[in-house]
């Protein structure tokens, strides 16, 4: 069977590596020119995504290039800094946890599947028929017998296939932007960030890197009028809304004209009831974002990836019966990946004096407690912060389970 892939960030390149091993003849088709070299920003690899880059052989590259911060410095106008323990908030959250900067994962993946996958760069699909033809930018169409959209919360082949993205999605009340910076600072192991009601700035960098991060949340009474492509509009908002702090703050914009890497996004939360139709599915943030930065989306991701492979396999090539399946064994993560981003999106960027007071206290209370404690406390919520955790990872490749 012949399986085509848009997105060649960090799903695309695991369900790729996964039905290549079961014998799937697969193309990713990529919109951008290479894959990026910029380092990304942070991302999150929690126990059952661990389990699977083990099982690619390709965890101790993923544990090479983690960030290495441990600790975390909140600022606050009028108040001493308040340092938390970043490792002992981790180690709480999941079992086994990797921070990593997203485009050294992306490259990681698409190296372990490379060899036997084909990659299309700087192209998209245009068009998809019911009976697998697909229509490209700057390629000859060509029939597949299944379709993937593994292509970010903006995802092209949704649009083709479900509709406009604004029928799907919910925004959680916040935006996100990352951009590269100096590392001004000679960052060891450190993120330092000052935070207000409604918004919030900082840094940080990884052990490997020359550079650092800036990030800024930011919570508007309401939505922002902007494309999610004009990055000029994009950086005058952060300019408008944060042309007043302190800190810094200041430092940081001055970056904006020069930086050679810019994210800006709303924090927004994807709900579809189904995310295949006909031989298309979709995977990734292009399925279920359950939002940017707060619901560990990039876990899910390479979980959701693997799964779909699997069951692909697992019904030899019955893409009905596959997507069903897939649907099945993923949707319960979905659904409290959905549930806990509500609550992290309230607790990253505080709405009001309060939510701000419970942020610092909850701090400091975890600071004060032994990490054995807070590991317990952790792991009576398991609809909550330990969600990750408590995902069991199905072996495709066992007998019975799969057509190898």
């Amino acid at each position: 069977m012949r399986v085509l892939i848009s997105g060649a960030s960090i799903a695309g390149p695991v369900l790729a590596y996964w039905l290549n091993r079961y014998g799937f003849e697969v193309t990713i088709v990529e919109r951008a020119a290479t894959l990026r070299k910029t380092g990304g920003y942070a991302v999150d690899l929690f126990r059952p995504a661990m389990q699977i880059v083990q099982r690619m052989g390709v965890v101790e590259e993923i544990r090479a290039k983690a960030t290495g911060t441990d600790t975390l410095v909140i600022h606050r106008p009028g108040a001493a800094p308040l340092r938390a323990d970043l490792g002992k908030i981790f180690t709480a959250v999941s079992d086994d946890h990797v921070e990593i900067m997203r485009d050294d994962l992306t490259e990681i993946l698409y190296t372990a599947a490379c060899s036997d996958v084909e990659y299309i760069f700087a192209d998209s699909i245009t068009a998809i028929r019911d009976d697998g033809q697909v229509s490209f930018e700057h390629h000859p169409a060509q029939r597949f017998d299944v379709i993937v959209g593994a292509d970010g919360l903006h995802s092209n082949v949704r649009a083709l296939v479900f509709g406009p993205e604004d029928r799907f999605t919910t925004w959680l009340g916040a935006y996100l932007a990352i951009f590269s910076v100096p590392d001004y600072w000679n960052l060891d192991r450190v993120m330092e960030m000052i935070v207000e009601v409604g918004r919030s700035a900082g840094f940080y960098s990884a052990a490997h890197m020359d550079d650092a991060r800036a990030g800024f949340f930011l919570r508007p009474p309401q939505p922002l009028d902007y494309h999610y492509r004009d990055t000029e509009r994009q950086k005058q908002l952060l300019r408008d809304h944060f042309r007043d702090m302190d800190w810094e703050v200041p430092r940081l914009l001055s970056e904006l004209d020069h930086t050679p890497a810019f994210y800006f996004d709303s924090i927004t939360q994807l709900r579809l009831d189904t995310w295949s139709r006909g031989r298309v599915t979709l995977v990734g943030d292009a399925a279920y974002c359950p939002g940017p930065a707060v619901g560990g989306s990039t876990s899910l991701a390479v979980v959701g990836a693997y799964i779909l492979a699997g069951e692909l396999a697992a019904h030899a090539g019955d893409y009905s019966a596959a997507f069903a399946a897939y649907e099945h064994a993923i949707g319960d993560y979905v659904q409290r990946s959905r549930r806990f981003a509500v609550t992290a999106a309230k607790t990253l960027v505080p709405a009001g004096r309060i939510q701000l007071w419970t942020m610092v206290n909850a701090i400091r209370l975890i600071n004060m407690l032994p990490e054995s404690a807070t590991r317990t406390a952790a792991k009576l919520n398991t609809k909550g912060v330990r969600l990750h955790d408590t995902i069991t990872i199905k072996d495709y490749t066992a007998p019975g389970s799969s057509r190898h």
